[in-house]
């Protein structure tokens, strides 16, 4: 999944300047100056992973937010509109009801009809999805099932498009069921295939991995944030100044790394193993991660004990550490543990060592960053990882935010770099490798813990599966 950032060519800037220099000065800034004069602004947006979800930190998701610190910079607070369909949120616009619709909207034709956009600060393509082990469709004509996609949304739209191309082509469309909603449906057997854009299949494959690429229907397309066409060019004049400093501060990069940026690659059989292994192997230690990880995250401290052994007490490797935590012997003895292979023991110093990791770290860091860099140095040493953050920073990049120190991790292994480090050589590709890993994991062992999962049922779709089948990692 390659994220580019769609700003408006100078060309196009300069006729919008020209077209809000033209409109009526009152008129101009009557959207904005409500907004700011109620001190909120309404944003619509749906309820899914990709947008907003209450998290157990709180509110969260890309679009959510994005749309806080938009709140943030006109200086009001944020009301968020929530709405399970979009064929329910879009009306909320002409009536008033929202100022903005931010909910990872496709910028196709029939809606550049009907609204107006922001800048588009991302793009998504649209895919044919299918439950592994049937067989696999790889054009219009191979589709024998049954298709369903979500009434008004772009996927219908596309379709309606190409069926002018493929006048045998012929679907289903439901309000009932979001497109999340309709991969559970594919899974159980109730439909052959449905379509979905490119982050939502990334963020779901983790919980469901046996929902399988078919094609792509629609090669990237920007998203954007919605506004109703009756609206006066006040509000639109100041989303087009803020999506250009969000481009310029990083916001976007750092946003599109929290959510997308540890799933760009998939592999089934990894995530599939992991889902197994939540239901077989977990129980039997949760009280122990629950126990040793105080007010830390306990499906963190899980996530990372996977990475290091697969929840296995007696691992090992050839370096010499071990245990479910895999802790060299000089940690262990440091953090009280005098059995590395006994998993209570192991748990109790690997929760401890990650912890005093996070305290190390500068006070200015926030989080999420300022632990993804303690994993990183969990891996690759404390030393290594300000040798990458000093690169980073000579190279211009923020050396207190993960996303640019994880591009600079690798140049650990090159010669003309780690020469003129104070640690020298290090394997810095697999510390990132390591931390998107453990983010994965974490981000599959939360959804599972916050929907009672039963996961038995995720894993008795997938043990039919011919695994010499398989492409084990997937580019999306």
């Amino acid at each position: 999944m390659k994220i580019k950032f769609l700003l408006k060519n100078t060309l196009a800037f300069c006729c919008l300047c020209l077209l809000l220099t033209g409109c009526d000065e009152e008129k101009e800034v009557s959207s904005l100056s409500k907004i700011i004069h109620n001190k909120e602004v309404n944003v619509g947006t749906l309820l899914n992973h990709n947008s907003y979800y209450i998290g157990n930190d709180g509110p969260a998701g890309f679009e959510y937010e994005l749309a806080k610190k938009y709140a943030d910079s006109l200086g009001v607070s944020l009301n968020i509109i929530p709405s399970y369909h979009l064929e329910e949120l879009l009306p909320k616009l002409e009536t008033g009801e929202v100022d903005i619709i931010a909910a990872g909207l496709l910028v196709t034709p029939n809606r550049l009809n009907n609204y107006k956009f922001a800048p588009s600060y991302n793009e998504v393509s649209q895919k044919i999805v299918y439950k592994q082990g049937n067989k696999r469709p790889r054009k219009f004509s191979d589709l024998t099932g049954k298709l369903i996609v979500t009434s008004h949304s772009s996927y219908a739209e596309k379709l309606q498009q190409l069926k002018l191309e493929h006048p045998n082509l012929t679907w289903h469309e439901t309000s009932d069921f979001d497109s999340e909603e309709l991969l559970k449906k594919v899974l159980d057997g109730e439909y052959d295939y449905t379509v979905i854009d490119s982050n939502s299949l990334a963020l779901n494959r983790r919980y469901y991995p046996d929902i399988s690429v078919a094609f792509t229907i629609q090669q990237a397309e920007p998203i954007a944030w919605a506004l109703s066409q009756s609206s006066d060019d006040s509000l639109l004049a100041s989303l087009i100044e803020f999506f250009g400093d969000t481009h310029n501060d990083g916001t976007i990069i750092t946003l599109t790394d929290k959510y997308y940026g540890h799933i760009e690659r998939f592999d089934y059989v990894d995530t599939r193993t992991f889902i197994r292994a939540i239901e077989s192997k977990l129980p039997k230690y949760q009280p122990w991660f629950k126990k040793y990880s105080d007010d830390f995250d306990w499906r963190l401290l899980a996530a990372i004990s996977y990475q290091e052994s697969h929840w296995n007490p007696k691992a090992r490797s050839y370096t010499g550490v071990r245990g479910m935590m895999m802790l060299t012997l000089p940690t262990a003895k440091q953090m009280g543990v005098k059995n590395r292979t006994d998993p209570e023991q192991s748990i109790y110093g690997g929760a401890k060592y990650i912890k005093q990791l996070i305290d190390r770290m500068p006070k200015r860091i926030a989080n999420p960053d300022r632990i993804w860099f303690a994993l990183a140095s969990y891996n690759i040493g404390f030393g290594h990882l300000n040798d990458a953050r000093i690169i980073t920073q000579k190279q211009g990049g923020d050396p207190d935010r993960w996303v640019d120190v994880k591009n600079r991790l690798p140049l650990l292994k090159q010669k003309q770099h780690y020469k003129q480090t104070k640690y020298g050589y290090a394997r810095g590709n697999e510390a990132v490798t390591y931390v998107e890993n453990i983010r994965r994991y974490h981000d599959t062992l939360t959804w599972f813990d916050a929907n009672n999962h039963d996961s038995s049922e995720a894993i008795e779709q997938s043990t039919d599966i011919d695994n010499n089948a398989l492409n084990n990692s997937e580019k999306l």
